[in-house]
C-alpha cells in the first residue's frame, strides 16, 4: 500500500505544477518558490517524470496485490490520460494549464476504476 501512496504522491506534485503554471508571477512576486517557477522551462519534463513514477509505483502495488499482467492493464487508461496531459501541455498559457488541472478530475475517476477492477478481478 505504500507504492499506491506514493505514487499518489506524485501524481499530485505533477498535477499541482500544472496548477502552478498559471500563478508564475504572482509567485514570483511574493516569493514563492512554486514548482512550475523551480522547473523554470523544463515543466513538462518534471510533470512527465512526476506522472511517470505515480504509474511505476502504482504499477508495482498492482502487481504486489495480483501478481498478473492483465491486473497492469487496468492502469492503462490512466497512464494514457496523464501521457495526454504531458503531450499537450502549454505551460505558458494558463487556460490551457488549467484544463489539463481540471482533467485530473477524469484521472482520478480511471484510477478509482482501475483499483476495482483490479481489487475484484
Amino acid at each position: 500500500m505504500a507504492a499506491l501512496y506514493a505514487g499518489s504522491v506524485l501524481w499530485c506534485v505533477g498535477y499541482d505544477t500544472i496548477y502552478a503554471c498559471q500563478d508564475r508571477e504572482d509567485d514570483a512576486m511574493v516569493g514563492i518558490g512554486s514548482s512550475a517557477l523551480t522547473l523554470g522551462r523544463h515543466v513538462r519534463t518534471g510533470v512527465a517524470l512526476c506522472y511517470a513514477g505515480a504509474v511505476a509505483l502504482w504499477a508495482l502495488a498492482f502487481w504486489w496485490l495480483r501478481p498478473d499482467w492483465l491486473a497492469l492493464l487496468a492502469l492503462a487508461p490512466v497512464a494514457a490520460h496523464l501521457g495526454w496531459q504531458v503531450l499537450t501541455l502549454e505551460d505558458t498559457d494558463a487556460d490551457n494549464a488549467l484544463a489539463r488541472f481540471r482533467s485530473n478530475r477524469f484521472a482520478g475517476l480511471l484510477m478509482a476504476l482501475a483499483c476495482w477492477v483490479v481489487g475484484n478481478a
